[in-house]
This record gives structure tokens, C-alpha cells and sequence, in this order.
């Protein structure tokens, strides 16, 4: 069982600069990406990319959130949190996969959504929620992988996958651990407690059936080795992709459902 402590420092790895983001995962897993922009509608969000890659081969539809590497970055991308349009983009390239017969392959990295005033004038909350029907909708296979940090509606939007996989450093929440202190403690320098409380890592994760594998990281985390945690992330990729390439449509569709259906299942005891 891992500590609140060790949670915590989890979240801290999550977090560290230079650790590896989607894009960096699009050069050294993938093959010959080819970005696609706009959502047809508004505009491009630079805090989604996304666009067509080969992986070991095989052609895939790739989401990816992104954040920056510096200040200037960070501000263009909106610190990895998507608005609407982000996410209507996503749907967009989902349609795409699913016209071609092309798998999804999702990387998840934000604290969550973007939280502004524009994003809700945009319907940020119907964009969520469409991207997540969706996504639960395709009818060819969705694998996501939470690369870093996976926040709330922010990171499910992407997420609702046939199997969800997490690097080992990373974490994945319904609230980000300071927001949580924030709403329970009234004071965000909680926020080791509440890791603790939200159990939020990725062997957590696994021991509740929330993620079908933890994808193990160099010592000290994957910034320190890239190269190593791509290809350990790529070889994972292939072969989950190879067992649900074998599945048609209405079993992907039908076996997504009812892998959400059984999440959070529980019990009531009668009072005596």
C-alpha cells in the first residue's frame, strides 16, 4: 500500500520539469506524426495536439494534451488545460479514426480543464461531455495512457478508453489534490493530506481496477531517461493494441460500457 507520503511525491514526479509530454512521446514512440489543427468551429487549442501517427507500423489517430516546456509555453498552452475547442477537436479526430478504421491512441497529461470564464461561454462542460460519449461510442480500439497528471473531466474526456494504462509516477484523480485541501481544509498546503485521502497513485489505481496496467519508469522517474520510457510505453502500446485490434466494433463498444458500468460498484449492508 503506498503511503500518503509517497503519494505525494508522486504527485511531485508528475509534476517535475522536464518530464517527458505528449509531444515528446509523439517523437520518440511514434512514427512519422502529422498534425492536424482546429476544430472546425472556433479555433485551434494548442493545449490539445492531435493528428494522425504510425505506431510500430501501424497507422493510429493520436490525443494528446500538452504542456509547455517554459513560461512563455505554458501560457500558449494554457499549462496543458484544454478549452472547448480543444476538446472538439478531439472529437473531430475520433470521427476521423472511426471513418478510417484507425485505432485511438490517447495521452492524457492536465490538471484539468481549463477553468475561465471564455471556456464555460463556450459550453466547456457540453465539450467534456461529448468528447466522453464519444469516445464511448467508437467502434475501433481506444487506449489511453496517463502520462503525468490526470485531473478530473480534464483528463476523462480523453480517457474513456477500452484500457486505461498510467506510467508509474503518474496520477489520476476525479480533483487535483490541492483543489481537494482547498474545498475540505479550507487551505491548499493540505494537499499531502488529501493525495492520501484520494488515493491517487498508480498502484492505487490498479489495486481498484481504475487502470489495466502500471508502466514501470527509470529510477528517479522519466525525465531522467526518455528514451528508456518511451520504449517501455511503446512496447505496452503494441501490445494492447494487438489484442484489441483482434475485437470487432460491437465488442469494443459493449465491453468499454461495461468496463465504466463496473467502476465504483458497491454494497449496502442493512442496519440491523
Amino acid at each position: 500500500m503506498t503511503s500518503g507520503g509517497d503519494r505525494w511525491a508522486k504527485v511531485q514526479l508528475a509534476r517535475m520539469p522536464g518530464r517527458p509530454t505528449a509531444l515528446d512521446y509523439l517523437k520518440l514512440a511514434f512514427e512519422d506524426f502529422v498534425e492536424l489543427h482546429g476544430d472546425r468551429l472556433f479555433r485551434d487549442d494548442p493545449a490539445l495536439v492531435g493528428g494522425l501517427a504510425r505506431l510500430a507500423g501501424r497507422p493510429v489517430v493520436v490525443l494528446g494534451e500538452q504542456k509547455g516546456r517554459d513560461t512563455k509555453e505554458n501560457i500558449l498552452r494554457s499549462f496543458g488545460m484544454p478549452n472547448p475547442e480543444g476538446y472538439r477537436k478531439a472529437v473531430r479526430l475520433m470521427r476521423l479514426a472511426e471513418k478510417f478504421g484507425l485505432p485511438v491512441v490517447s495521452l492524457v497529461d492536465t490538471i484539468g480543464a481549463y477553468p475561465g470564464v471564455s471556456a464555460e461561454e463556450h459550453g466547456q462542460a457540453w465539450a467534456i461531455a461529448e468528447s466522453i460519449r464519444t469516445m464511448l461510442s467508437l467502434q475501433v480500439p481506444v487506449l489511453a495512457v496517463i502520462l503525468g497528471e490526470g485531473g478530473s473531466g480534464g483528463a476523462l474526456a480523453i480517457a474513456a478508453a477500452d484500457r486505461v494504462l498510467i506510467l508509474q509516477n503518474a496520477w489520476y484523480s476525479v480533483i487535483s489534490p490541492e483543489s481537494c485541501a482547498a474545498i475540505l481544509w479550507r487551505d491548499a498546503a493540505e494537499a499531502p493530506k488529501a493525495a492520501e485521502a484520494l488515493q491517487l497513485s498508480a498502484a492505487d489505481l490498479l489495486a481498484q481496477g481504475l487502470v489495466e496496467e502500471v508502466i514501470p519508469e527509470p529510477s528517479g522517474g522519466a525525465h531522467t531517461d526518455p528514451q528508456m520510457t518511451a520504449a517501455t510505453l511503446k512496447l505496452a502500446l503494441q501490445r494492447h493494441l494487438d489484442e484489441l485490434c483482434l475485437l470487432g466494433g460491437e465488442q469494443l463498444v459493449a465491453g468499454r460500457e461495461a468496463r465504466f458500468r463496473r467502476l465504483g460498484v458497491f454494497g449496502e449492508t442493512p442496519l440491523p
